[in-house]
């Protein structure tokens, strides 16, 4: 399946590892060369920054969303394709997973994992069937991950809610888990909490 654009959730630093800065432009100028839209939130700091200025030096087109609070702050970008102003974190969240065709998790903190789990509990929910790819540098996820078999060990977790995420561990791989993406997510399942 073809995906014409990506919602990136991922940190407001740039972490202690200049790895993650790196990945974050090789995998902006692989945005730019599939011609893909980024949507993300609107940011020119940290790992979210360095995305969207691989993107804009490469002529990409990049879609900012944020809460008007932010307004205030120098922490959002001004030299990106457009920006979209939401009133709350949770408009933002809701219009990214709207308008994007798939979503990608880079390293990040609370922000990251609040968009995550938003994101893969609407999936959860038959909400969505988009792709959710989770971005592994290094191991930075592997406790993530671990969590998650975790929660299904003890019986709070699915095995086909678990396999709506896929982990990867290269920038090139998450184009190719795109590309790849099933959603297992059950009919029974569906029906049960819909009606």
């Amino acid at each position: 399946m073809t995906h014409q654009s990506i919602a990136l959730f991922c940190g407001s630093a740039r972490g202690n590892n200049p790895d993650y800065a790196a990945d974050a432009v090789t995998f902006g100028r692989l945005m730019v060369e599939k011609e893909m839209t980024l949507y993300y939130g609107g940011g020119s700091i940290g790992i979210m920054g360095v995305v969207a200025d691989a993107m804009m030096e490469q002529g990409g087109t990049v879609i900012g969303v944020a809460p008007d609070f932010f307004k205030m702050g120098p922490v959002l970008a001004d030299n990106i394709t457009e920006m979209i102003y939401v009133k709350t974190m949770s408009e933002r969240k809701q219009l990214l997973e709207k308008r994007a065709d798939a979503f990608v998790i880079f390293p990040g903190g609370y922000g990251t994992m609040d968009e995550f789990f938003e994101i893969i509990t609407d999936a959860q929910l038959g909400l969505h069937k988009k792709p959710i790819v989770v971005y592994n540098p290094n191991g930075y996820y592997d406790h993530l991950s671990a969590l998650l078999d975790h929660f299904m060990e003890e019986g709070f977790l699915r095995a086909f809610h678990k396999d709506l995420v896929y982990f990867v561990n290269t920038v090139e791989d998450i184009f190719q888990a795109l590309e790849q993406y099933e959603n297992k997510n059950s009919e029974s399942w569906l029906s049960k909490i819909k009606h």
